[in-house]
């Protein structure tokens, strides 16, 4: 397997708890090599013991994690996540299983998992800040979010949201990695692609009564990052998601000016003043497409595209991420870094 696993470390004292980190290769656009690297001069520095697991190849991250796990939960160690928001997800869901303490190095298009906890966003910064909640023994109890038995943390959707990220995939091969990049591949798949669907809605555990009905949508978009609402303009669904709920976002089928003007919306904060949106707040939302030609539907989780077997339970997972983050972090959480 084309993978490296660095084991060299600092020798391990009692009172410092070693490092599992699975950096991943394909997440944004620095070099593997040199993030590797930079982590290894930093935590050898400071003396903290540390183990870095270096996924060449997306097959190698399943493989390198569970390893990983493995280790951490055998030396009472912390697990990392070194990459971007899906990345991020899919090491969060071992580490809940697992019940261990996480951390985390973004380096991601986006990072809004890491943004909105107050996570540096350079490397050193969040090497850092990662130590220093360690030294401080602070975890965070942070919300995450289920799509049926997959953890999300930033959003989760179906309809023509997921199809826009694979189409942004596609992009990002051609011109890079970059958020300009990631943006007008949005632009350019709202202007090409129309999806209708007609879908039954149940939902539960918010603000608005309980209830069912079935409605037309081309997307049903489910935030768990308030930061992320906040910058397209839905602050008072941010507001709900720190209060332990999910957002709800729900726009119908559209013409392609409104798609269009609803993107402008999206991208200049003012989503909320667009008249097609429908948006509340629960703890749960089953959603089952009706007059479905597959058995399966594309879904997305924090960036991250896949198929899943309706219906499709959405709700705020029963575990906290334990996240180890400094006690000044607190005071940045929610705010651009």
């Amino acid at each position: 397997m084309d993978t490296l696993t660095q084991s060299t470390h600092a020798a391990e004292s009692e009172t410092t708890p070693p490092l599992f980190i699975v950096l991943n290769a394909g997440s944004g656009d620095k070099n593997a090599e040199t993030v590797a690297n930079k982590l290894a001069e930093i935590f050898y520095a400071a003396k903290q013991p540390y183990e870095l697991f270096l996924c060449r190849r997306p097959g190698d991250i399943s493989d390198m994690t569970k390893q990983a796990v493995e280790l951490a939960s055998h030396r009472h160690g912390v697990m990392v996540a070194a990459g971007g928001d899906g990345t991020i997800r899919y090491i969060a869901q071992a580490v809940l299983a697992a019940g261990l303490p996480f951390g985390i190095v973004p380096l991601g298009t986006f990072n809004y998992f890491a943004r909105d906890q107050g996570v540096p966003q350079e490397i050193e910064q969040a090497a850092e800040a990662l130590m220093t909640g360690m030294r401080e023994g602070n975890e965070r109890q942070v919300q995450v979010g289920q799509l049926n038995d997959e953890v999300f943390l930033v959003n989760a959707s179906l309809g023509l949201y997921p199809q826009l990220l694979a189409d942004r995939e596609v992009f990002k091969k051609q011109h890079g990695r970059s958020r300009m990049v990631a943006k007008w591949a949005a632009l350019v798949t709202i202007l090409k692609r129309d999806i209708k669907m007609r879908l039954r809605i149940e939902h539960t555990g918010g603000e608005q009564k309980s209830g069912e009905s079935v409605i037309p949508a081309s997307t049903i978009f489910v935030g768990n990052n308030s930061l992320q609402l906040h910058d397209v303009g839905l602050a008072s669904e941010s507001q709900h998601v720190k209060n332990g709920q999910l957002a709800i976002i729900a726009l119908p089928p559209m013409t392609i000016f409104k798609r269009i003007a609803f993107a402008f919306r999206g991208m200049l904060g003012l989503l909320r003043k667009a008249p097609e949106l429908t948006h509340f707040a629960c703890r749960q939302l089953v959603v089952e497409p009706l007059r479905l030609r597959k058995p399966y539907v594309k879904v997305a989780m924090d960036g991250e595209v896949s198929q899943m077997r309706p219906p499709l339970t959405f709700r705020v997972g029963p575990q906290c991420l334990r996240l180890v983050v400094p006690k000044s972090a607190s005071e940045q959480s929610g705010t651009e870094q």
